[in-house]
């Protein structure tokens, strides 16, 4: 009976992290989910959330499990910039945007670091990006995650801000007026345009 009810949750979810309530919406009993749990069926990614023991590993799949926790958060600040291969730390903690205003998840895996972002701009360069297994989340642009850094420095610290920002520009299509234009809408016009004037004298 358990084999047959981890095979539903394959063919609903394949690789994929699922919310325990979408499982039961699948008609499979909650007390059956957490059954397989415990005998090692499925491993628990954060609060209501799992996935097949037997899924292909993936980069980023905290990040797509985050995803089904909380629909509307997005990778942001230092998580964005190591995405973008734009800074070398290695965070402890992911960085997770959620609109202000919205519910504020209470999470306690993987270990989360939320931040509330304006509602009028929060849509603003927001991606949806994929692991390696095809397992969705979403995430700022290169662009954003460098200019939220450099208006909120408290947070991610200036120099890798400012570095983000040195390596970004040394890449090929960087977009320095795409930088200043979200500066503009979201705050920290002038330091950007002052860091940039440094950057590319």
């Amino acid at each position: 009976m358990l084999r047959s009810q981890l095979t539903i949750i394959k063919e609903h979810f394949g690789n994929r992290p699922f919310r325990v309530r979408e499982a039961v919406d699948a008609g499979i009993p909650r007390h059956q989910i957490y059954r397989l749990r415990d005998e090692g069926a499925l491993v628990t990614l954060s609060r209501g959330v799992m996935q097949s023991v037997d899924s292909d590993p993936a980069m980023n799949t905290e990040f797509a499990a985050l995803a089904t926790r909380v629909p509307d958060g997005t990778i942001c600040l230092s998580s964005g910039l190591s995405y973008w291969e734009l800074s070398d730390e290695l965070p402890a903690r992911i960085d997770l945007a959620v609109p202000r205003g919205a519910h504020w998840p209470k999470i306690d895996m993987p270990a989360t670091r939320l931040h509330r972002f304006a509602a009028g701009t929060f849509g603003l360069d927001r991606l949806a990006e994929h692991t390696d297994a095809g397992e969705p989340f979403w995430i700022y642009s290169a662009p954003r995650c460098i200019v939220d850094a450099m208006r909120l420095p408290h947070v991610v610290g200036r120099d890798v801000a400012l570095a983000a920002l040195s390596r970004y520009m040394r890449q090929p299509g960087a977009e320095p007026l795409r930088l200043t234009a979200l500066g503009r809408q979201l705050g920290g016009e002038r330091r950007i345009r002052a860091a940039l004037e440094v950057i590319l004298a």
